[in-house]
């Protein structure tokens, strides 16, 4: 009896929630829309459209802002996309990410004493996938030039008013950026003043990465004057930047600052153009990329949530909590484990984690009334009717059940060191109990940026890109960050045979653009930044919407959970920094106090926030009515622009 009053009234909170107006308005559209990360990138895309250039074009401009306006992302990032291509009724899957230099090895790693390759600086770099991703995106599947554009980045590197968020995060990073001789000269205007930063509003200028961006273009209208086709020449550009005097430039830029990347390194890389995974959700196709980032955890959390009837819960109700977290808890353990580069062995069994019958399997072992305090991998192999060879080396893995006292659930970090920690059985005594820090949650939710982009044609696309987050170091007079991802490989096979370090591999990244399609169109397409929360937040957008009725901009801000209980994929110098927090969830300010107190009898260790959903941005896709719909979270300063 009390369970069904419970349930009545959190089905009342919901429908109530659903009724309120949002924080920011929604987007409408008939053209065209255009939604990122900042708003002058999000008017970068309008004039693109202005132009006449399709959703792929300002996507792309979109990118090319936001990597100048070093939107915790700079131009030596990564790129993650997925495209709908209404001429073939296909989503593809671009893979712009860069791959581990020559000599990033786990012996190099382990001989200077890291545990993981470092967070920051050159030694933290793969090589750089946006400019790349940036040009095959355009030459494929855009219209304009890249010299069309570009032109609103390069107006910015001139010079453009620096907002509040990104100038104090070059003030508060200013101890680290003094020791890279070229970041700072660039992000430290007043040398010696109390106030190094740029102040917000100030003009900020990029010489260096205006002269790159200028170099690429000429490259472009060069080959453009020698007769090349629109495509041969954009990709002149491309080879100018991967090949060319940039590469030189950028790889002794490098180098001299201590990082291994070589002009081999830049010259072997390319794009790829991939096939998306996907599942089937009550009728609803959703996308996202392959297992060399963290999107498959979300379709598998899908297909193990089909066997819930998550709906009847309510919204946020307890048990609907209790089974979202539960859920996720068992994706992310396999995602620990098994994801990874598909083009190096081993290879993840995707097909086997995809698989419906997997995922009724794993829903088995939710229990519907109290948290498991330590999930494991399971075993997808037989799946897909192969045998599983690393089940030895899961038995070597830390367990992080607490035999202690269940009172106060808190975070397990291991007493020893990484050695001991990896080559020896764990047991319940080799951790201790420490409450999370900001350190730990600042690391949980490092951001990127995202851009969706979608036009009448139908063209639509969503990208979450990253790297050369501030303090980020600059690769010579290039004006080019580079990436810090290579900090998201492991150098034991324990923790992820799958995810090792090795020289032209990429490291599995948390970066997870979704699209989904219904009844053969697009539907949704959502992006958002923050780390490990990602799928989180991108997973309950999606149920907010399919199962609870919300439009896309109420979903957005809707109060969503955080799970701590995962392994961390970025920051931290040693294991225990990156060890799951046991009964760890983050929960909204809002959450009655009913359902704080439940959740603590059922084993939880709960923190409160205004911020539990991330800055969401999405474009709903209204085929009943001919339109589009845009969802912006009142989280950050992301929004966008429509017509």
């Amino acid at each position: 009896m009390k369970q069904l009053l419970f349930l009545v009234i959190f089905l009342s909170l919901g429908l109530t929630m659903r009724a309120q107006p949002t924080q920011k308005p929604p987007l409408h559209g008939r053209h065209w829309m255009a939604v990122t990360g900042k708003p002058l990138a999000a008017t970068a895309g309008s004039m693109i459209f202005q132009k006449g250039g399709n959703a792929v074009d300002a996507a792309c401009a979109m990118l090319a802002a936001t990597c100048t306006m070093w939107d915790v992302l700079s131009w030596g990032g990564e790129t993650q996309a997925l495209i709908y291509n209404p001429k073939t009724k296909k989503v593809i899957a671009i893979n712009a990410l860069g791959v581990a230099p020559t000599g990033a090895t786990p012996a190099f790693f382990k001989e200077k004493g890291y545990n993981f390759p470092p967070e920051y600086g050159p030694l933290a770099a793969v090589t750089p996938g946006t400019p790349g991703g940036i040009c095959y995106m355009l030459a494929e599947y855009g219209t304009l030039s890249l010299k069309e554009v570009l032109a609103p980045a390069m107006e910015m590197a001139a010079g453009y008013p620096i907002e509040a968020q990104t100038a104090n995060s070059m003030e508060r990073g200013k101890d680290r950026i003094k020791q890279w001789p070229y970041s700072k000269a660039v992000f430290l205007t007043h040398p010696g003043e109390k106030r190094e930063a740029p102040e917000a509003g100030e003009i900020f200028v990029q010489k260096d990465l205006l002269a790159t961006l200028t170099k690429m273009v000429e490259a472009e209208q060069d080959a453009l004057k020698k007769k090349k086709s629109r495509k041969e020449a954009i990709m002149a550009a491309y080879d100018r930047f991967y090949k060319g005097d940039i590469a030189k430039e950028f790889v002794r830029g490098c180098q001299e600052q201590g990082g291994l990347i070589t002009e081999q390194d830049l010259a072997r890389w390319k794009p790829i153009e991939e096939e998306p995974l996907h599942v089937n959700y009550k009728g609803i196709e959703v996308y996202k990329l392959q297992s060399w980032t963290q999107g498959p955890m979300l379709l598998q959390s899908l297909n193990i949530l089909e066997n819930f009837d998550i709906k009847a819960m309510g919204y946020n109700s307890p048990q609907y909590i209790h089974t979202l977290y539960q859920t996720m808890n068992l994706t992310f353990a396999d995602r620990d484990f098994y994801y990874g580069d598909p083009y190096f062995m081993p290879k993840t069994p995707i097909a086997g984690l995809l698989s419906k019958a997997y995922a009724k399997d794993r829903a088995k072992l939710i229990n519907p009334d109290h948290n498991d305090p330590a999930p494991l991998p399971g075993d997808p192999y037989p799946f897909e009717g192969k045998t599983n060879p690393y089940l030895q080396l899961l038995q070597q893995r830390p367990s992080l059940t607490d035999t202690a006292s269940q009172k106060k659930p808190a975070r397990f970090v291991p007493k020893h060191d990484a050695a001991s920690l990896l080559n020896t059985p764990a047991s319940p005594e080799m951790y201790a109990s420490n409450e999370i820090d900001s350190a730990y949650m600042d690391r949980l939710w490092r951001g990127t940026t995202s851009v969706e982009a979608a036009d009448k044609d139908g063209w639509v696309v969503s990208i979450t890109p990253s790297g050369g987050w501030m303090p980020a170091c600059i690769a010579g007079r290039t004006g080019v960050g580079m990436s810090q991802r290579l900090q998201s490989f492991v150098l034991d096979s324990v923790l992820c045979p799958f995810n090792v370090v090795a020289p032209g591999k990429r490291p599995r990244v948390t970066l997870t653009p979704s699209m989904a399609l219904k009844d053969g169109k697009p539907y949704l397409s959502f992006a958002v930044q923050g780390g490990d929360t990602q799928d989180q937040n991108l997973l309950q957008f999606f149920l907010n919407m399919v199962e609870f009725g919300m439009t896309v901009q109420q979903a957005t801000e809707a109060a969503n959970i955080n799970t701590n209980q995962l392994w961390l994929s970025l920051g931290g110098t040693t294991i225990k920094d990156r060890m799951p927090h046991t009964g760890s969830i983050l929960l909204n300010n809002n959450t009655p106090d009913t359902t704080r107190s439940i959740l603590k009898k059922m084993g939880y260790n709960p923190s409160y926030g205004e911020r539990t959903s991330g800055p969401i941005n999405a474009i709903f896709l209204d085929t009943a009515h001919g339109s589009l719909w845009g969802g912006s979270s009142n989280h950050g300063e992301d929004y966008g622009i429509a017509w």
